[in-house]
């Protein structure tokens, strides 16, 4: 479950795991032989590149006051939980960029008319729609005009290093979440600043729109702490927050739906990386649905994946492990109002036994939340970041982690001919299953794009998305280069036949230039010790390159976005590429603020219109990091 959208967390968690022990012996306790010290409390995170810890450089671009609330209530708090308030000052001022107070001074040159009307379609989400296709409609880019498209405006966001936040644009106004905490309705022409609110703790997913039974177009997202807040999208003003943790180490990590007032919250857990610990008893989290009403936050009911954990046994090295658990959401569910159902995908098991709903794409009842049907791709999927050193705390199935991350997608009449709907789902391994609503989910077709995919490989098979428009699936493999005794990389963009699975094209991705293997991520001590890193935070040529976002389809355009910071725009009918644009650079942003473009991941491209909308930078595992929304598109005549 050590995946890009739902774990990132686990990047924040492992620095925590390696910054610690080292501040915990701040002062004049420093230990004299600290290789020895982070080998023995460490070594199972920074030596391994699926727990995706961000270097401590990419620390340093941080402000003061948001380590110190990682530290003090974020995900952080668990390691964090031994040091005294000032050892926790002590960190975050040592890591922090130096405070600036014209940091954010661009938001009042910046700002513009603050109401923001808008009338809504309900496609103002990360999937374009409750099925999740990521078709975006309306759209006046096409095979005519793409030579065009240029850069229109850009914001550059100030002690920021990562755009996670995928923004939702409505009208003319771009709303956009930032890792500082901050969230921004911007001007969808020109960038000025319509309102922004600070919220303190970073946003952590996308953000959903939709207007409520009261008349109210309200923004939807959850923050770090698995708050999930509900925002008034025309004034800029809180309307209510909720928790959505049903255990102390839930997240929520994937994008809500909005169906009818209601507002249903995927839940995951980053106990997966905590299980690393050596005393950590593993493990009781699950995931599951939360239904809220969408005007209050109330919760109307709960599904969880597993039932609650039960002491197992004692593992070898005499600590208890407990068990169900795991099983985690971290993908939009998928309503299908036809059927009164919502649809989802899980990870696998963080401890044993092992469960029928992991791995699995599980539907439930849209008024009640009882479970209806289970799909299971893989049995006995049981993993945690125990298993990457051959720990105790892993479990006896030691599973390969190939979770659904991808959301289902929902497609009518997707048999084609009349003949019946279909749901697609894409999985880690590298698999994509073609499901029958009708028939509690029976499988129709299957196709496998990487059979050799790596077990554990972090970026392996499909990550976060497929797009379809109902004939065509685009399916991206985001295969990176981690050596393995067996896996060749098949990293790629491919098309699949909505109706039989067939292959329609393949379009292999390689770097395209001269990868150095002194630029390969760093991990492990030599990237780690005195906060510096050798590698540079955008090297010339990057060892990731895959597509790891979903792609979005409009007008017979593919937009693929990839991890080495470029857009791609692909005819969707034969792959070949039409326009692509480098992000991965310093700008000159419109907001007046010097910034620079990075990894492109989870979100993907937001096509809107004319425009293109695009969130450069990820500074986790390696990957580059970056702070600029950028736009692009078609200039509007006169």
């Amino acid at each position: 479950m050590l995946k890009i959208q739902s774990v990132k967390f686990v990047a924040l968690l492992t620095v925590a795991a390696f910054l610690l022990p080292r501040f915990a012996f701040a002062s004049a306790e420093v230990p004299e032989d600290t290789a020895a010290l982070f080998q023995t409390t460490c070594a199972i995170c920074h030596d391994h590149p699926e727990t995706k810890a961000p270097p401590v450089d990419s620390l340093r671009k941080m402000p003061f006051q948001r380590i110190l609330q990682t530290l003090e209530i974020g995900i952080m708090q668990p390691m964090a939980a031994g040091l005294k308030p000032a050892q926790r000052q002590q960190i975050a001022k040592w890591l922090a960029a130096a405070e600036d107070a014209k940091r954010n001074q661009w938001l009042e040159t910046r700002a513009c008319a603050k109401e923001t009307p808008a009338v809504l379609t309900g496609r103002e989400n990360w999937g374009y729609g409750s099925d999740n296709a990521r078709h975006a409609m309306d759209v006046s880019i096409d095979k005519k005009n793409v030579g065009d498209i240029e850069l229109l405006w850009s914001i550059a966001l100030p002690a920021v290093t990562s755009m996670r936040s995928m923004p939702v644009g409505a009208g003319d106004t771009l709303f956009l979440g930032a890792q500082d905490g901050r969230l921004l309705a911007l001007d969808r022409q020109s960038g000025c600043v319509r309102w922004s609110i600070a919220l303190d703790v970073p946003i952590r997913t996308a953000l959903a729109l939709a207007r409520t039974p009261d008349g109210i177009n309200t923004l939807f997202f959850a923050n770090e702490l698995g708050t999930v807040f509900a925002v008034d999208a025309t004034k800029g003003a809180v309307r209510w927050k909720a928790s959505a943790k049903t255990h102390p180490l839930s997240i929520v990590s994937g994008s809500m739906a909005y169906h009818e007032g209601r507002l249903f919250v995927p839940i995951s857990s980053f106990e997966v990386a905590v299980a690393g610990s050596p005393k950590h008893e593993c493990c009781r989290a699950h995931g599951g649905v939360m239904a809220l009403d969408a005007q209050t936050g109330e919760k109307i009911w709960n599904y969880a994946t597993t039932k609650n954990a039960e002491k197992t046994s004692l593992n070898s090295e005499g600590v208890q492990m407990w068990g169900p658990s795991g099983a985690v959401v971290w993908n939009r569910p998928t309503v299908d109002a036809k059927r009164g159902l919502l649809y989802f995908g899980t990870g696998e098991n963080a401890s044993s036994p092992a469960t029928e709903t992991s791995d699995a794409i599980i539907a439930v009842d849209l008024k009640t939340g009882e479970q209806r049907w289970v799909f299971q791709a893989l049995t006995n999927d049981a993993w945690n970041a125990a298993c990457l050193r051959h720990a105790a705390s892993c479990p006896k199935e030691d599973g390969p982690d190939f979770d659904f991350g991808a959301p289902a997608i929902l497609v009518a009449d997707g048999k084609g001919k009349g003949k019946g709907d279909l749901i697609l789902a894409g999985q880690k391994s590298g698999e994509v299953f073609a499901l029958d609503p009708d028939k509690n989910g029976a499988l129709v077709w299957r196709h496998h794009f990487t059979p050799t995919s790596v077990k554990h490989n972090s970026n392996a098979g499909i990550h976060h998305g497929m797009a379809t428009d109902g004939r065509r699936v685009i399916v991206p493999i985001a295969d990176s280069e981690h050596k393995t005794s067996d896996h060749i990389p098949q990293p790629g963009i491919h098309a699949l036949s909505v109706a039989d699975g067939k292959v329609l094209w393949t379009r292999p991705l390689t770097r395209g230039c001269e990868f150095d293997p002194a630029d390969t991520p760093g991990v492990g001590l030599n990237n780690k010790l005195g906060g510096t890193s050798v590698r540079p935070p955008w090297p010339a040529c990057t060892f990731y390159y895959a597509p790891s976002a979903p792609p979005t389809l409009a007008n017979g355009l593919a937009y693929v976005t990839t991890l080495d910071g470029k857009l791609h725009i692909l005819d969707a009918a034969n792959g070949m590429t039409l326009r692509s644009f480098e992000t991965n650079r310093a700008f000159a942003a419109s907001n007046g603020v010097e910034g620079h473009g990075g990894a492109i991941d989870v979100g993907g491209a937001l096509v809107i219109g004319q425009q293109i909308i695009i969130t450069s930078g990820y500074a986790f595992a390696g990957q580059m990091p970056g702070n600029m929304l950028l736009v692009y598109g078609v200039k509007a005549k006169k």
